[in-house]
Formats: C-alpha cells, structure tokens, sequence
C-alpha cells in the first residue's frame, strides 16, 4: 500500500514548507530565488543553482519514478492513478486559491504533476492492452 503514495507529494509539502518560512525569506521575500551555489562555466557564463529550480529538479527525477511505477498492471495501480490524480487537484486548488503559489516554480510542478497523471492512465492503458488475450 505505501508504494500507491504518489510521490509527487514531496513536492508539494517542500512548496508549502517554502510559503510557511522553514526555508528562509530569500531574496525580496522570495524564499525560491535563494542561490544554493555557483560556478563560472569555461565558456565565462555563470551558472547559479536556485532552491526553485533545484525543487524542480526533484520533482522531475520523481516523475521518473512514478512513471515506471505506471507500468505495473495490478490493482494497486489504479489506486496510484486515483492519489495522483488527488494531488494533482490539491496543486490546481492551491493554484488558483493561494496567493503565494501564483508563482513559476508552483505552476512549473502542477504541470509536472499533470504530466504524471497524463502519462499514468497512458501508459497503464497500453500496458493493460497489452495483457488482454482473446482465444
């Protein structure tokens, strides 16, 4: 049962630990700009690493995941596909709602989040076709 718990939810908490503070004001107030490092690049061009897109990075490497995950055909995948598509919801509520995520990185994880459900019901409908034997 625990492996039905969409882990695009990691995301989603990290987001609203952000808006609650536990991860500093950041620049201007905006906790998701804060720089984590930097380094100069051969070609002269700086390459900086920020806590939102960090956040962003995580959240696709889970989309990974769970889309291998989709690729079971079993009965807890339908449960999964139900959780993903829950915390997908969850994402667009606060979206629309919240004015704190009215913010790039918080639309850049729902539509992560709508990918995973997208790709879920995808690949888990060509897979089940797959398993269907007639004669």
């Amino acid at each position: 049962m625990l492996s039905s718990i969409p882990l695009l939810i990691v995301p989603f908490i990290l987001y609203n630990m952000g808006l609650a503070g536990f991860f500093g004001d950041g620049p201007e107030g905006d906790p998701w700009a804060t720089e984590i490092f930097s380094f100069t690049m051969m070609s002269g061009g700086v390459f900086s690493m920020t806590l939102g897109i960090s956040l962003i990075v995580a959240a696709l490497l889970l989309l990974f995941v769970e889309i291998v995950k989709s690729t079971r055909t079993s009965n807890a995948s339908v449960v999964d596909h139900l959780l993903s598509t829950f915390v997908f919801v969850a994402f667009l509520v606060e979206f629309l709602l919240v004015k704190g995520a009215a913010h790039p990185v918080f639309f850049t994880l729902m539509v992560i989040t709508l990918v995973d459900v997208l790709a879920g019901f995808s690949v888990s409908l060509r897979a089940s076709g797959r398993d269907v034997h007639l004669g």
